[in-house]
């Protein structure tokens, strides 16, 4: 969230992830457009798909071509859900980018229930991966416990996933 942070963050971390409240955070974007590392760039929850492409655009100006570019859901009329998970995203991010798509099914909906079937509908909308939370006791989650599908149905949504990415002429 800090630029200051950055450095530290660098020594431990595989990839630096954006979140949704700093999407338009334009000095720390520019800073991880600096680092090494991978980027996932979340896409805010009140953002246009333009929006998140132009902030992709202030990471590579810098010289980071590893830039991932993350739907998880935005804000609607719709409140059965966290939010409505965007899937028309994902074709268009593929059709105005070169930039992989992540898709985060477990921040869209925000309900464990409907996470396999997002995810699902997902990998078959054409994103190249998707990040779930996975947690053996969500109940006692510090946060987000009420999303995160435990290691069992993970196992399980693998194979159907990468069914579903075979089926559409994708690999996973």
């Amino acid at each position: 969230m800090d630029a200051r942070d950055l450095a530290l963050v660098e020594k431990y971390a595989d990839c630096l992830q954006i979140g949704t409240r700093n999407m338009q955070n334009f000095s720390l974007l520019k800073e991880v457009g600096r680092s090494h590392l991978p980027v996932l760039l979340k896409r805010g929850y009140s953002a246009r798909i333009s929006d998140l492409i132009m902030s992709a655009e202030y990471i590579l100006s810098e010289g980071n071509m590893n830039v991932l570019l993350c739907e998880r859901g935005i804000r609607t009329f719709e409140n059965a859900t966290r939010y409505t998970l965007d899937l028309n995203a994902v074709p268009l991010l593929k059709s105005k980018t070169h930039l992989p798509v992540v898709v985060d099914p477990t921040h869209g909906i925000g309900l464990r229930d409907f996470v396999p079937q997002m995810a699902l509908a997902a990998v078959a909308a054409g994103a190249d991966a998707v990040m779930i939370e996975v947690h053996d006791s969500p109940q006692f989650a510090k946060s987000d416990g009420e999303q995160a599908i435990v290691p069992e149905v993970f196992a399980d949504l693998v194979p159907r996933l990468r069914a579903v990415a075979e089926a559409v002429g994708r690999r996973m």
